[in-house]
């Protein structure tokens, strides 16, 4: 068994580095950590027969050739794999582009503060209260491609509380609509079931686990 693991470890490593895989990006396609790749790659612990089959097609070759150490079978070309954007990448995209909100909102707080000197001092900071719930969209799009989508039930409270809040500071000199965050109440509750919902699924699985495979 030990001969065996450490047949797969030098395969699978071998494969990986061909794609030009991380260790974390293996793992993300196969719903395990990065830990239990590593285990596995130093032969420390031992994939399950199905995890075995699922790694092989996604390298493109059979499961004889992750498990033998003489390979008769013709060298495998890299599979093709999608151009992935690092994390640091995705982090400063998604920084500038609700800098860039920022950025307009500073803007149309400028043009009113000239364009419109008269204005009351509520109106000229709304560009700002606008701004939460306009950065928050942008938060929301990025996070979806890039992070933890878990973290898309934070994002779109925090959008439902600052549309509310940007309403009630709209209307409020002719309306005090108070009342409004109430909508905010049931609002959470249909997040947070949705969220329980949503999330009720086979969870990644840890090396701890693996082991016991």
């Amino acid at each position: 068994m030990e001969d065996l693991r450490l047949i797969i470890a030098a395969n699978l490593s071998e494969l990986r580095k061909k794609n030009g895989m991380t260790q974390l990006e293996l793992a993300e396609q196969l719903n395990y950590s990065d830990k239990a790749v590593s285990k596995w790659e130093r032969g420390e612990s031992l994939p399950d027969i199905t995890v075995i089959k699922t790694i092989a097609d996604l390298f493109g070759v059979t499961v004889d050739y992750l498990i033998t150490k003489e390979h008769t079978e013709p060298e495998p070309s890299p599979a093709p794999q999608k151009k992935r954007v690092s994390f640091r990448t995705a982090t400063a995209i998604t920084g500038m582009s609700i800098l860039l909100v920022c950025l307009i909102s500073a803007f149309v707080f400028f043009v009113l503060c000239y364009a419109l000197p008269d204005i009351s001092p509520l109106y000229r900071c709304l560009p700002f209260i606008y701004m939460i719930p306009v950065a928050s969209i942008v938060w929301l799009v990025f996070n979806s491609i890039w992070f933890n989508r878990r973290r898309n039930y934070l994002i779109i409270s925090l959008l439902m509380w600052s549309t509310l809040l940007a309403i009630f500071l709209t209307v409020l000199p002719v309306l005090n609509l108070w009342l409004i965050f109430i909508l905010g109440i049931p609002g959470e509750a249909i997040i947070l079931m949705w969220s329980g919902m949503k999330f009720k699924r086979k969870p990644k699985k840890t090396e701890e686990e693996s082991e016991n495979k």
